[in-house]
């Protein structure tokens, strides 16, 4: 009865009976929208996926999901991979699907997918969206995101004027694609790529260049043969698969926020994995990716360098090699041949573009469970730093002080911005990248230690200490932290404190309240009420785990 339904549909819909029995259903998530610059060209790129999965005898549907582009959505995507996730999950189980292949590249949008779809345990393969195509301006590289901010301080102090300010804003991103600095965007297509649930190299070919569209061509055949074989991620992600992804963070000098999203990925493929992991490959694994913000190229250099499978070959000593990836094959074949053309993009590990690393996790008074840097794209200088802590309650509060010429602030003062976090902002928005006061930066300082219990974009660089946890809206220590007190870091040491007294501290929290909620209904409700902290991957509690689910009943 219910199969009749089924076939009665899809022929309402113009299919014919033949062409839907006996043939592997795939599902094309896509997260393409009109608002997402990142994925402009999704819409094309599943008519390529269709045409494969046609090719090796499967029925392609498209279904579209929650589009997360960056800049555009707001508070911060972050609010909403969770959201995506459910979406997904619920997708691939509510409908008639044997496999899926999933649409992706944005910043939230890859861990979003795949957390979707380890949970519901379908085949699935991840087709990046692809980063955009270099661009220069004065005949210097400039990398989006990056140069944002970089040009953004050059604005505040005075030495570029309003015109090239608007002259600017038709640069830094020529095309369609995601950022093509090792950002977020890049480093989690990456890390998926490392996890071996996408194709050899697919998460470097730039999104306009016609290697994309064959790619994607190719998930779409690959996809049906990976429903043959039962190929599911849960047979894919192994401790020793997430290891391999960590060391390809490492390496590429990634983004902080890949810490937040492989430990949730982990969490819902039942893997153990913990911040001291990934500071464990940071400590031994230095920077060989020669790529803003670490470096000073871009990611169309990485693709024409031999992109991630030569990155992944010169640091085989590092991987294990025997873990199976989506083309049913174990990583070490995938890797042969896969040499390194441009030295200067990807660096040999003798000459590597940082020694201090990608990440180190920082614990003390201000982080019983954890802080994250990335000393790679921050000032050698502030690797120990001592310094009077400048406290904001908000983001308005900051950047209203931020203009202030009469602030008291120097260059060694600790900026710091708290009720940032998961349950705080709420969704942990990219505001650990707290600006230089406008008179400093006049006087020509460029970087001060920052301190947040928020994230950071992957594109951008300095001094920044994030993801503290617990967050300060939960009654984590840094809600205790008040302007004047003395912040002392010691990223060698691994180490991150007020210098208060413990009896004073107790004071201080015996009077301390938590921030009401502006949320009484709908999706953030929820969220606040369930979100875990950064070192817990900040997925929600319920979604956590790989307990199957039972499959909706059928009547």
């Amino acid at each position: 009865m219910r199969g009749f339904a089924h076939r009665q549909r899809m022929q309402q819909m113009g299919l014919r009976r033949e062409d839907v029995i006996g043939r592997p259903i795939i599902a094309i998530v896509n997260t393409w929208s009109d608002l997402s610059p990142c994925h402009a060209h999704l819409r094309e790129r599943a008519e390529a996926v269709k045409r494969g999965v046609l090719l090796a005898g499967g029925m392609p549907f498209e279904l579209p999901a929650m589009s997360l582009g960056e800049v555009m959505v707001k508070p911060t995507t972050m609010l909403y991979r969770n959201f995506l996730a459910m979406e997904t999950e619920e997708l691939l189980r509510s409908l008639p699907i044997d496999g899926a292949v999933l649409l992706g590249g944005c910043d939230k949008t890859t861990p979003g997918l795949l957390m979707g779809a380890i949970s519901m345990g379908l085949p699935a393969l991840f087709c990046p969206a692809g980063p955009m195509l270099n661009d220069r301006h004065r005949g210097k590289t400039v990398g989006a995101g990056t140069h944002t901010r970089v040009f953004w301080d050059e604005l505040q102090a005075g030495l570029i004027d309003d015109a090239e300010w608007v002259r600017l804003e038709s640069r830094m991103t020529r095309s369609p694609g995601t950022c093509n600095t090792m950002g977020t965007a890049s480093t989690m297509t990456s890390v998926v790529e490392a996890l071996g649930l996408s194709l050899p190299g697919a998460s470097s070919i730039p999104a306009m260049d016609s290697a994309h569209p064959r790619m994607a061509t190719t998930c779409g055949e690959r996809i049906v043969a990976m429903v043959g074989e039962g190929l599911t991620p849960k047979k894919l992600l192994t401790r020793g698969s997430f290891m391999n992804a960590v060391v390809v963070q490492m390496a590429l000098g990634g983004s902080t926020n890949a810490a937040v999203h492989i430990v949730a990925l982990a969490r819902r493929a039942g893997v153990e994995l913990t911040l001291n992991d990934l500071d464990a490959v940071a400590r031994r694994v230095p920077v060989l990716a020669n790529l803003f913000p670490s470096g000073d190229r871009l990611m169309e250099d990485f693709y024409y360098a031999g992109g991630l499978p030569a990155l992944m070959n010169r640091l085989h000593d590092e991987l294990l090699l025997d873990e199976l990836t989506v083309t049913g094959k174990p990583l070490r074949e995938q890797l042969e041949g896969r040499e390194v053309i441009d030295d200067d993009v990807i660096r040999p590990l003798d000459k590597p573009v940082s020694t201090l690393g990608a990440l180190a996790v920082l614990y003390g008074n201000l982080a019983p469970s954890g802080a994250v840097i990335k000393p790679s794209a921050a000032s050698a200088k502030l690797m120990r730093h001592k310094g009077r802590a400048l406290v904001f309650d908000s983001q308005p509060q900051m950047l209203a002080a931020m203009a202030d010429p009469d602030l008291d602030v120097d260059e060694n003062s600790v900026l710091v911005l708290r009720n940032a976090g998961p349950v705080g902002a709420p969704g942990m928005p990219e505001w650990g990248n707290l600006p230089i006061p406008k008179k400093l930066l006049k006087q020509g300082v460029r970087d001060m230690l920052r301190l947040s219990d928020a994230r950071m974009s992957g594109t951008h660089y300095g001094s920044c200490i994030l993801h503290t946890s617990p967050e300060s809206a939960v009654g984590g220590p840094l809600a205790l932290l008040q302007t004047g007190d003395i912040v002392e870091v010691d990223v060698p040491a691994r180490s991150l404190n007020m210098q208060v007294a413990a009896d004073e501290l107790a004071r201080r929290r015996a009077v301390w309240t938590a921030p009401p909620s502006a949320y009484s209904r709908g999706w953030t409700q929820l969220y606040q009420r369930h979100v875990t902290q950064a070192h817990e991957g900040c997925d929600l509690d319920f979604l956590q785990g790989d307990a199957a689910t039972p499959e909706p009943v059928i009547y």
